[in-house]
Order: structure tokens, then C-alpha cells, then sequence
């Protein structure tokens, strides 16, 4: 895909697809593809894998090109696909990132490394070098939350000017003052993806182009008919999508993602409702306010009240 085509076709909603696991702990492939499927046929305009929701650092190397095949298999071109290839070691991120590129991914996703806490020059070091080893587009992923440092606007913009495959960013930064500088000091057309649930709306009210957003685990139709709406014009409806899901996003981060996210697809009968330790599912008591949430947006049954 060339990086003018890409830019026209990255946009909307991105599902961030979790990776299921069976009874055992071992990846389940079936499972994954299924989900792609329901993806797609819930109107989710791409699919990633391997990002934070898909339990990148609890899967080996060769899981994490194993999920990656299995995804751009099930995907089968139908949308663009975009697998999260970063890591805290350099040369694995470089390895995933050209395994994206053989096995034909439309982008791939790069996370700012996490744990180690790199400065501005050498994150521009690592960014420059992945972008270099390989001709497909990056979409690099911020998310101070979880690595501890920030990819601050100016070496984002320097790293957008010097690798003309980085053609975007998922910001997962609640700064939304650093959101429109991105946009400012990288150029309008630059790619600008949400990864903050509560701000996938207003992003695109600043020109951006979507949102990677872990609850289109839970609700794919909803949260790609937030992006329809918007980009068919429709603000108002857009905004009532925006406040609808509200609910839905605080209690899918009521723990650690992805947690609550596979409680929830567990609940609907998606998947095994199973993580890798040291991740773990919520406690009893934010499960049955998960389950009382996903009853009330009617993505479950109402369970009959019990009798004494």
C-alpha cells in the first residue's frame, strides 16, 4: 500500500483485537479468527493484533507471528490490517515489523518501548531505524500510561519529516493540548488515531482519523457507526454515539485492560474469559458490574432474579 493510499484508507475504527487464549493458557487461534470475522461483519474498518489489548508481552516471538499470520489470514483483505510489532528490545521490534511487511500487513504499529525509559534522541534512534528497515507505513503508538515516558510533539514531528513511511500516531495521551499539537507541527494529514476511549470523538472533531479503542472489542457496530456518522456528516449522531458508550468504556477500564475486555467477551460467549499471569481477570465484585453494564447496552440477557 502506498503511504498516499494508506492515508486514504487508515481511518475509521481500528479494532485492537484481544488475543484469546483456551482453558490451558495456549493461544486459540479459532477463536481469534472468529472474532475477526465478527469484526468485519460488524462494520469495524481495520484490524490490529499484538497492541496492548492483544497481550503483546505475555506471548513469545513466535506467538506473536503466529496471531500476526493467523489475523492477516482471517482479514483476507477485506479491511486494512495493522499488527502492533514493538517490544522493549530493539532488534525484536525491527524482526516483527519486517515479519509484518513479508506476510503483507497494510501498516504496522509501533509502540513507544516500554519499562526502560528512553530519552527524545534515542526514541528517534529507535523510530528511525524501524522505519528504515522496512518500505511498509508506520503508525507508531504512544501511551505514556504504560511505558513511562512520552513521545514528546517535536521528536514525533522530526521522526514525521525525516521517515516518510511514519504517516501517524495513536496517541493514547490524555493531554489533549499535546493531541492538537501533533496535528500543528506534523501536518494536517498526518494520521491521528485515538487510543483514549473518552477522546476518540473529539479527535476526530480536530481532524483526526479515527480511533484504535479497545471497547470495539466489546461493541465493534457501535463504535464504528461513531465513525460512519462522523464522516457521513452526521455530527449529531456522532455525538449521541460519543455519550452512549460512556458508560461502557469506564467500566471496560474499571482494571487493567484487557481484563475487563475478555471478562466481558467471555460473558457473551466470544471467547475462553482467560489471560496470561501476570494479567488476570477482575475481581468478582467488577465482574458483576461488567455484567450488569453489558445487560443494560443489551449485549446479555438479564439473568431471572433468585428466589430465597
Amino acid at each position: 500500500m502506498a503511504y498516499r493510499e494508506a492515508k486514504e484508507r487508515l481511518r475509521g475504527s481500528i479494532a485492537p483485537v484481544v488475543t484469546p487464549f483456551d482453558e490451558e493458557g495456549n493461544v486459540d487461534f479459532a477463536a481469534l479468527a472468529a472474532l475477526i470475522d465478527w469484526h468485519i461483519e460488524s462494520g469495524t474498518h481495520g484490524i490490529s493484533v499484538t497492541g496492548t489489548s492483544g497481550e503483546p508481552s505475555s506471548l513469545t516471538l513466535d506467538e506473536r507471528k503466529q496471531v500476526m499470520e493467523t489475523a492477516k489470514k482471517a482479514v483476507a483483505g477485506r479491511v486494512p490490517f495493522v499488527p502492533g510489532t514493538g517490544s522493549t528490545n530493539h532488534a525484536e521490534t525491527i524482526e516483527l515489523t519486517k515479519f509484518a511487511q513479508e506476510i503483507g500487513a497494510d501498516a504496522a504499529m509501533v509502540i513507544v518501548p516500554y519499562y526502560n525509559r528512553p530519552s527524545q534522541a534515542a526514541l528517534y534512534k529507535h523510530f528511525k531505524a524501524v522505519a528504515e528497515s522496512v518500505d511498509i507505513p508506520i503508525i507508531i503508538y504512544n501511551i505514556p500510561g504504560r511505558t513511562a515516558v512520552n513521545l514528546e510533539v517535536k521528536t514525533l514531528a522530526r521522526l514525521a519529516e525525516d521517515c516518510p513511511n511514519i504517516i501517524g500516531v495513536k496517541e493514547s495521551n490524555k493531554d489533549f493540548e499535546h493531541v492538537n499539537r501533533v496535528l500543528w507541527h506534523c501536518g494536517r494529514d498526518f494520521l491521528l488515531f485515538s487510543g483514549i476511549e473518552l477522546l476518540c470523538y473529539p479527535m476526530l472533531a480536530i481532524g483526526g482519523a479515527g480511533s484504535i479503542s479497545a471497547t470495539a472489542n466489546v461493541v465493534p457496530h457501535k463504535v464504528a457507526e461513531l465513525h460512519d456518522a462522523w464522516f457521513d456528516g452526521d455530527i449529531k449522531r456522532a455525538q449521541d454515539l460519543h455519550f452512549e458508550l460512556m458508560e461502557l468504556n469506564d467500566v471496560l477500564f474499571i482494571e487493567t485492560n484487557p481484563g475487563p475486555v475478555k471478562a466481558a467477551l467471555g460473558m457473551m460467549g466470544k471467547i475462553t474469559p482467560k489471560l496470561r499471569l501476570p494479567l488476570d481477570l477482575p475481581s468478582e465484585e467488577h465482574q458483576r458490574q461488567i455484567r450488569r453494564t453489558l445487560v443494560k447496552y443489551g449485549l446479555l440477557a438479564e439473568e431471572p432474579s433468585k428466589t430465597a
